[in-house]
């Protein structure tokens, strides 16, 4: 039985040797970051929280670690810790172990608004702390290929597709699902943005389950973004056109290809992609900044940036509907 901690009875922090990490939350994808950190070269899982007292006692057994009654006591064990709570508990977690000094990786999207952002962002910077949003696609193996070959993107379409899942319906599939593309191409277009068009229905849910997003860059670039969390089967690819070519990335088989044209006609090549577990190198990069007090690949404020696209878009989603039903 692993032992349960409480706030007063523990406070480790460690100067050298493992990171000492812990996890806030254990469901479905929480049970993967205690996973991971527990297999992780120089990194003890310490322990981790969860609002089921069951739930933390099964993942805790399972990999050797202890059960602790809050987020508190866990972060003053930790080193860092992983938020991977329900978005909308995602402020009230955070900010308090922030200023406590624990260095953080919270789970995408970073929060549900932007004065929330903005909470979490000041609250790191005074502990001058790292946090790390979760945006997960951007260590998938591919991304690196991408982030290489995307020089001059002129048009970028994205879809993402899947099953519907009552698990994240605390927000809309916005910033459920869509908010991975949303950053990706942030990223690549690396343009401020110019304007949005969207529209979306709810199906399932009370919010938003089917999302389709237009977004126009300064630079003259265009995304169409199509997003849907009641599908039959999954899908995550996403194709960027550019001058001479184009790229057809396929981000859950780790896969593409890249058309181009030459003098000697248009020519098609595999993507050569060493296949890896995403989460697993997203926690490792964390890791690593937090060992050298670097700056994540996605930090806090990209988070915030792709958290006010996405909220720009559900804000015209959610009118659209609302002036649908008004009729």
């Amino acid at each position: 039985m692993p032992e349960v901690i409480g706030c007063a009875k523990v406070y480790i922090m460690s100067t050298q040797g493992n990171l000492k990490c812990g996890v806030v939350g254990v469901g479905y994808l929480g049970q993967h970051h205690a996973r991971i950190y527990s297999a992780l070269h120089g990194v003890d899982l310490v322990g981790v929280c969860d609002s089921s007292m069951e739930r933390a006692r099964e993942i805790a057994d399972k990999f050797g670690c202890k059960v602790f009654e809050s987020p508190e006591a866990l972060g003053a064990a930790c080193d860092a810790v992983s938020v991977v709570v329900p978005t909308d508990l995602h402020r009230d977690v955070a900010v308090p172990l922030l200023k406590s000094g624990c260095h953080m990786l919270i789970e995408k999207p970073l929060c549900v608004s932007l004065e929330e952002a903005s909470d979490i962002l000041n609250a790191a910077n005074e502990a001058d702390v790292v946090v790390q949003v979760g945006h997960i696609e951007h260590y998938n193996p591919v991304m690196g290929f991408m982030e290489k070959a995307v020089q001059s993107p002129r048009f970028i379409t994205a879809d993402r597709l899947a099953p519907f899942q009552p698990r994240g319906t605390e927000v809309g599939v916005v910033l459920d699902l869509m908010i991975h593309d949303i950053g990706v191409i942030l990223q690549l277009v690396n343009s401020p943005v110019e304007r949005v068009e969207s529209i979306g229905v709810n199906v399932l849910s009370r919010t938003e389950d089917i999302a389709n997003a237009r977004i126009v860059f300064e630079n003259g670039c265009v995304a169409n973004i199509n997003t849907s969390r009641v599908s039959e089967k999954k899908v995550r690819e996403i194709r960027v056109f550019q001058p001479q070519g184009y790229l057809s990335i396929d981000f859950m088989n780790q896969s593409g290809h890249v058309l181009t044209m030459s003098e000697k006609g248009l020519s098609k090549e595999e993507i050569p992609i060493e296949k890896d577990e995403p989460l697993k190198l997203e926690l490792a990069s964390f890791v690593d900044c937090v060992r050298n007090h670097a700056d994540p690949k996605v930090g806090a404020a990209l988070g915030k940036t792709a958290l006010e696209v996405a909220i720009k878009i559900t804000d015209q989603i959610r009118k659209g509907m609302a002036e649908t039903v008004a009729q």
